[in-house]
């Protein structure tokens, strides 16, 4: 019988986060040696990360990280398949380690975040492995953005009280203005703009919307003299809808983006939103 004891069992626990039994057969296996027994259980969880390879990831959380003098800001989604993990700390951990390292490194997309070292010798990928390995359930590093030219802030949303943050935006301004990019970045939350300026829209969506816009209205049978006033009149419809400067501002509707943003002096250079799973 190997020589181990409850107190051991439950140690090996907090540091795995593996079940019960799992601990104690790993123990087991190792004779009672703590060290060995964190090896096996990570050993055998890394085995399994393969086969959650098909699983899908819906939940998740958004963690952001904004430099003390708003200079500099990220957000970081991580996914995982089940709302119970979303929500447990040991996932929010990561999460939040995964954002101050994206913070620290600054690496130019996933591929580059996912090869950099969040440790000494260790690659986030890896990192990644183990809390697949640890926390039983297939996790991604889905997305992140990251500014630090301008002044940079933060707004994180919960979708639910007992989720970590499901919907994360961040916003640059030209200068300093706490109170508007509060209010801009959770007019963004809410309406889900695609773009930042009607120039940010693909000239062959722009197209295309006209094509269906005019197709429409011949099929409603409008008169053929009318058809350019309708096809503009549902392109900027278009506009509205999907360019965060053209909307309608939530907290005063007879205003848009644009015209808060004149008002204040300010000028949002770029924004970014993430939703979990969307």
């Amino acid at each position: 019988m190997a020589n181990f004891t409850a107190a051991d069992v439950k140690k090996l626990r907090e540091l795995t986060g593996a079940g019960m039994m799992d601990c104690k057969k790993a123990l087991d296996e190792a004779e009672g040696n703590l060290e060995k027994a964190v090896e096996i259980v990570r050993v055998k969880g890394l085995k399994g990360v393969a086969k959650r390879e098909s699983r899908t990831t819906e939940n998740g959380a958004v963690v952001s990280v904004v430099a003390d003098d708003n200079t500099s800001g990220v957000i970081v989604e991580l996914k995982c398949e089940t709302d119970f993990v979303a929500k447990g700390e040991k996932f929010v951990a990561v999460a939040e380690a995964l954002a101050a390292h994206v913070a620290k490194s600054a690496p130019a997309d996933v591929e580059a975040l996912m090869a950099s070292e969040i440790e000494a010798g260790k690659t986030v990928q890896a990192f990644v492995d183990e809390a697949n390995a640890t926390l039983g359930e297939k996790i991604v590093v889905d997305r992140f953005a990251r500014f630090d030219n301008g002044f940079v802030s933060v707004y994180m949303h919960r979708t639910a009280a007992d989720l970590p943050p499901q919907v994360g935006v961040l916003v640059e301004l030209d200068k300093e203005n706490a109170e508007v990019a509060k209010d801009v970045a959770q007019h963004i939350a809410a309406f889900a703009p695609k773009f930042l300026s009607r120039e940010d829209i693909p000239a062959e969506m722009v197209e295309n919307e006209r094509r269906v816009a005019e197709a429409t209205a011949r099929e409603e049978g409008k008169p053929e003299a009318a058809l350019p006033k309708i096809v503009e009149g549902r392109v900027t419809g278009f506009y509205k809808e999907n360019v965060l400067l053209d909307q309608a501002f939530a907290k005063d509707n007879k205003k848009s983006v644009q015209k808060i943003l004149d008002e204040a002096g300010v000028t949002l250079k770029r924004f970014a939103r993430i939703r979990v799973g969307a």
